[in-house]
């Protein structure tokens, strides 16, 4: 299991409404056990993020690294890392 560190909860907190028409969590509580159910990854670039889209089966190619950091499932991290929540 993938443990979530605080800075990575309060984004998804903050910016759920990106992915999701209504909020999935009012909490950092809730938050760590919705992306848990989810499975959601935090990787540290956002070639990894276009490389574990790719992984998924989701084509990426010709889309721009803006276009993929754009994507509504994934979240940007402050000091450069994503969180990437698939809905």
């Amino acid at each position: 299991m993938y443990e979530y560190d605080e800075e990575c909860l309060q984004t998804f907190l903050k910016n759920q409404a990106q992915l999701f028409d209504e909020p999935v969590a009012e909490s950092l509580e809730e938050a760590e056990a919705f992306l848990e159910d989810c499975m959601a990854v935090v990787v540290d670039s956002i070639e990894e993020v276009r490389d574990f889209l790719e992984s998924e089966g989701l084509d990426v190619e010709g889309m721009s690294m803006e276009e993929i950091e754009e994507a509504s499932e994934v979240f940007s991290i402050p000091g450069g890392r994503y969180l990437i929540v698939e809905g």
